[in-house]
């Protein structure tokens, strides 16, 4: 692993690719340079056969504390005082959410440190979350005078309207264990065994149809979106056409032959 990496790749055997932010100087601010090495990086994911999991990291105290206000700030001095550059970076961000979200590959946050701002928002933006149990959480735009309105859309579809309200009226710091109880993350673990639980699931999940695990992505999702007569109507020809997939067939012959599957991903 580099030190001059901005974003280290690692894909194993299992087909489980891991990506670590790793400007641990910059607390793993999303900059502008590291958004774009986002968007690529889960976009080459999205499209590379071998990767079957993502799991997002990090080096350092901090998952990711967010937007990098200097680079934000600086462009102030520009001369519509910043509004273009500022309208360029929040587009850039909400891509790289809809990009994790849109995967048809399932994305796990590993987070050992805080995670503030857009960096709560990054791991909200998951399918699947695990932390360190030293791990925090928070919104903190309040503080100073900038509503995490973009974090707002990724959190408040992964808690409740209240827990969601409390998180960004306050800005207080919310703890792993509290962030596991109100659902921003899947669960709390010890630091040591923080990495072996998040690929232990990454595992689990690897050894399924990647072409099963595509499909029920995406309808999860779309489904999400909808009235609830439309979403049963949606999930229903998206059962049918699951059930003509060939994974499908192997899957159910095996469960009655009592053995296991041979997945051909298709």
């Amino acid at each position: 692993m580099s030190a001059n990496q901005r974003l280290v790749q690692e894909l194993d055997s299992e087909g489980i690719l891991r990506l670590t932010l790793n400007e641990v100087g910059q607390r793993n601010a999303l900059s502008e340079a590291m958004l774009d090495e986002l968007y690529v990086a889960f976009t080459e994911a999205a499209n590379n056969p071998k990767v079957r999991v993502i799991v997002l990291a990090a080096n350092g105290s901090a998952f990711c504390a967010g937007h990098n206000l200097k680079e934000l700030t600086a462009a102030r001095a520009n001369d519509d005082g910043g509004k273009a550059y500022f309208a360029k970076i929040m587009a850039l961000c909400a891509r790289v959410m809809q990009t994790i979200v849109h995967s048809p590959k399932p994305v796990i946050a590993e987070v050992a440190g805080i995670a503030t701002a857009a960096g709560c928002q990054l791991v909200a933006s998951c399918d699947l979350a695990l932390a360190a149990d030293t791990a925090q959480f928070s919104t903190p735009g309040v503080h100073i005078g900038l509503f995490c309105s973009t974090p707002m859309v990724a959190l408040s579809r992964n808690v409740s309207n209240k827990h969601a309200m409390e998180m960004l009226l306050t800005g207080d710091m919310v703890s792993a264990k509290r962030a596991a109880e109100i659902g921003l993350i899947n669960q709390a673990v010890a630091n040591e065994a923080l990495r072996d639980s998040t690929m232990a699931m990454a595992r689990k999940i690897a050894s399924k149809s990647s072409l099963t695990l595509a499909i029920g992505k995406r309808a999860f999702y779309e489904q999400r979106e909808m009235p609830l007569a439309e979403a049963y109507e949606y999930a229903a020809q998206v059962m049918v056409e699951n059930m003509l997939a060939h994974d499908a067939q192997e899957g159910i012959n095996a469960f009655i032959q009592k053995r296991p599957a041979q997945w051909e991903d298709r």
